[in-house]
């Protein structure tokens, strides 16, 4: 049994989903299909998990796939555990060629260098041996059906092909001579036969396989095989903190998560008001997602500890003033992702929330296939720093910053939500807005979600916010408070309009336990064919 809000002002699904056992929300209504089926067959939320992100890299690589990372937590009995599946660069990494070659920053694109080994298949091995309970190849047979016998072709897909450069629509033929328009038929067999291959839970079928070949050709020295047979997913102590009344827990450094918990930590200790629509709110939020952020290109890197950034952040608080902006700038020197989330109470009664996210960076990634599966490859190299001697920069075997941090929120140890976003450097931003209202506000996931934001943008790219020495702009959704943007202005900050519902503030989803235990759920309108589902 599900029962849904009803419908916002302006016709959209209303976003509170609510269900007795199980829940899913995802950015394709195809993904939560096939968790909530997941579900039904007896799977738990880490199989749902796989199921809905399987579908995901099937019909939406526009936002993510196979050829890309992944970071998950899963609470579990009290216990949260964080998984980090984001790849490494290969051993033929070259700083000094790159900076020859006149880079002072990475490739954004149309360059194997930005691709690092992609972690999402070791993820979903890693979460299936140490969580799963159905058998692999039940859970990902909806997206193999999906890749083989075809897929109707999304909106977003739609555009996003429409508006690759030439080189981009070459690489991506595939794709771009089948998605003509919505609903068009689209058919991935190279992804199929993956699909069909990782059943066995071997990891080589993948990285040693046809993907892995190809990878290893199209690099040309950029990969060693030792690169290739070296498991990109690590278990790793979540990064957590006490804010709005709750714990909230992230993925730590190479993460970017960080953020998201210091602007909380910062944010609870100022005068908030209680009505989200006065625009100190907003005000104050960015403030302290400026004050958290805008040294972020120095301070992240894979080594940093992220206790330590938390500490150093919160001595930043008396640096906010209510009534006046700082235009935080960096020290000198268009996000695309996926983020679902499941929760639901397996055959056993426990219950598990799952928080995870998936990417290929920027859209489709690098603008480049693997030959022999025409798999997209992400381009999560851009995160690396070409500047000589940073702790972050470009070099063999090492991680890069990520932009992926998804959330989760525990109280006395019980699940309370999971929640994350798409989003690039505004990550943290739209997180921090969503705690807010949900934790400190206590709005229903659905309004919470559907609410208009904010976020901090920098010149270009959508990873450029805190990297260009200058403040980022603040970009406010044109269906937020009729009275932010006067407020903001009043205020000093630098500020613009945008169209209402628009994706580049996020594809957010969030599943919060009620009080009585029930799941309330929220699926972002603003992914269009997104949708939350229970039972």
């Amino acid at each position: 049994m599900t029962h849904n809000d009803g419908l916002k002002n302006d016709g959209r699904r209303s976003a509170t989903v609510r269900a007795p056992h199980h829940m899913v929300a995802a950015a394709d209504h195809l993904a939560t299909s096939a968790g909530t089926s997941t579900f039904e067959r007896g799977g738990n939320a880490v199989d749902a998990a796989i199921a809905a992100n399987a579908v995901m890299a099937v019909t939406s690589p526009h936002l993510c796939g196979l050829g890309g990372d992944l970071f998950a937590l899963v609470h579990l009995d009290g216990q949260v555990v964080a998984l980090n599946a984001s790849g490494r660069a290969g051993s033929g990494a070259d700083p000094e060629g790159l900076r020859a070659a006149g880079h002072d920053a990475m490739p954004f694109r149309h360059d194997i260098r930005t691709v690092t080994v992609p972690g999402c298949v070791d993820g979903w091995l890693a979460l299936h041996r140490r969580f799963g309970t159905l058998p692999l190849d039940v859970i990902v047979e909806p997206a193999r059906r999906l890749a083989a016998d075809g897929f109707p072709a999304g909106p977003l897909l739609v555009a996003s092909l429409a508006a690759l450069d030439a080189r981009g629509r070459a690489a991506l033929s595939e794709l771009a001579e089948q998605a003509t328009r919505t609903g068009s038929p689209v058919r991935r067999p190279g992804v199929a036969r993956v699909l069909s291959t990782i059943t066995s839970g071997d990891r080589a079928a993948f990285y040693e396989g046809e993907f892995g070949e190809g990878l290893h050709s199209l690099g040309d020295g950029l990969y060693s095989a030792n690169d290739l047979t070296t498991p990109a997913a690590d278990w790793v102590e979540p990064l957590s903190t006490r804010a709005f009344g709750v714990e909230l827990h992230t993925i730590p450094p190479n993460s970017q998560g960080y953020l998201t918990l210091a602007a909380s930590r910062l944010a609870e200790r100022l005068p908030l008001p209680d009505d989200p629509d006065d625009p100190l709110w907003p005000h104050l939020l960015i403030e302290a997602a400026g004050a958290a952020g805008h040294d972020r290109v120095d301070a992240l890197h894979e080594d940093a500890d992220g206790d330590a950034l938390l500490t150093a952040i919160d001595a930043r608080l008396d640096r906010i003033d209510p009534d006046r902006a700082a235009r935080w700038v960096a020290p000198t020197s268009d996000g695309d992702t996926t983020y679902l989330c499941t929760a639901g109470r397996g055959v056993d009664g426990r219950l598990m929330g799952v928080s995870l996210i998936q990417s290929n960076a920027a859209g489709f990634g690098s603008h480049l296939v693997e030959p022999n599966t025409a798999i997209n490859l992400h381009n999560r190299g851009l995160g690396f720093s070409l500047r000589p001697g940073h702790p972050a920069e470009f070099g063999a075997g090492r991680r890069p910053p990520h932009t992926l941090s998804p959330a989760l929120a525990t109280r006395r140890g019980h699940l309370a939500a999971v929640f994350g976003t798409m989003g690039g450097d505004a990550q943290p931003q739209i997180l921090l807005q969503i705690a807010a209202r949900l934790f400190h506000h206590g709005q229903s996931a659905g309004r919470a979600i559907q609410a208009g934001r904010w976020a901090l943008r920098g010149p270009t790219t959508g990873f450029d916010t805190w990297s260009r020495g200058t403040s980022p702009a603040v970009y406010v959704e044109g269906h937020a408070s009729a009275v932010w943007e006067a407020g903001l202005e009043a205020r000093g900050h630098d500020v613009h309009d945008a169209e209402p519902w628009d994706g580049a503030f996020g594809h957010a989803h969030a599943i919060v336990v009620d009080g009585n235990g029930m799941l309330a759920g929220a699926a972002d309108p603003r992914t269009r064919v997104g949708s939350c589902s229970g039972g």
